[in-house]
């Protein structure tokens, strides 16, 4: 089978199922700027990735992601066969269609479907950065997987857990706001042992690890207000003895950025960030949560075309 070249990998039922509505409306808009387009639905978790490598294989030069950060992550990890590059010169393109939206921002990107597809349309490209995930699955066996926008752990796991396991119904930024605030009545802050670039192990307790690739995570918080998704390096942000008085009183300052003047925020900078900890500790990767630590973080400078 040949895929056109230009291929949608479509999660109707990101935004509470409001993709599936809007579909044909975004079917005719695609279609008028790429001409034929061969839209492939997903239908389970891990579709997307799968979807994605059958059109690569099959030659496409275009894949379109058409859901929210979740399906970005899953169609980034499609231009993969586990470390092996699918198709280097082919390009991802995002069209923002989901609950969260949190990678568009580091690029100053509207939620607008249409007027990303306008965008598409002029035809530029861009190589940016990827981080590469060694860890633990939950049944405890060794797992790797891409990320495009923000990796943590800690809390965030524990606030993915609870959004992807609701309605999403309030949107992006309120759902993952009342995820946290329920998150925070019963977190503790975790023990675990961080490595920066080899360095040695240094024993810390945090509330939060962010090694950020883009800017935004958790439904519009500016973790990384400094990232950059071309500059060769992670930006690491630090945060520890965050409880949920914090979240009340100081909830504006982590969405504006300036959390990281706060003296219970460190940042750092790294090209491979190696976390271990004897507790169970969640992963958050792209506003998933697919497992735990132990944990190794790569950067891999270049290694996606990202159109747009």
């Amino acid at each position: 089978m040949s895929a056109a070249e230009t291929v949608a990998i479509v999660n109707p039922r990101s935004a509470g199922g409001a993709t599936a509505r809007l579909w044909p409306s975004l079917s005719g808009q695609l279609s008028a700027a790429f001409g034929r387009v061969d839209a492939r639905f997903t239908d389970r978790p891990g579709a997307a990735t799968r979807l994605t490598r059958e059109a690569l294989r099959e030659g496409a030069k275009l894949v379109l992601s058409v859901g929210g950060d979740g399906t970005h992550n899953e169609v980034a990890n499609g231009f993969f066969d586990g470390a092996a590059p699918l198709a280097p010169e082919a390009a991802l393109g995002i069209v923002p269609a989901g609950t969260g939206g949190d990678f568009r921002k580091s690029f100053g990107w509207a939620a607008d479907p249409v007027e990303a597809i306008q965008r598409l349309r002029a035809g530029g490209r861009r190589r940016i950065d990827l981080g590469r995930l060694s860890f633990t699955a939950p049944d405890g066996t060794p797992a790797l997987r891409h990320f495009v926008n923000v990796a943590s752990f800690g809390i965030g796991g524990q606030v993915d857990d609870r959004v992807n396991r609701s309605s999403k119904i309030l949107g992006g930024r309120l759902s993952f706001a009342v995820a946290s605030f329920r998150a925070l009545t019963t977190f503790h802050d975790q023990k675990i042992r961080l490595s920066l670039d080899g360095g040695a192990p240094e024993e810390m307790t945090v509330t939060s690890v962010a090694v950020c690739n883009g800017q935004y995570f958790g439904g519009g918080m500016w973790v990384g207000p400094e990232a950059k998704v071309d500059d060769g390096l992670f930006d690491v942000t630090i945060w520890r003895g965050l409880g949920l008085a914090d979240f009340v009183l100081r909830a504006r300052r982590v969405y504006d950025g300036t959390h990281v003047s706060l003296p219970n925020t460190t940042l750092a900078r790294a090209r491979r960030v190696r976390a271990e900890s004897d507790e169970t500790v969640l992963l958050d990767v792209d506003g998933e949560q697919p497992g735990r630590l132990p944990a190794t973080f790569e950067l891999l400078p270049g290694a996606l075309l990202l159109a747009g």
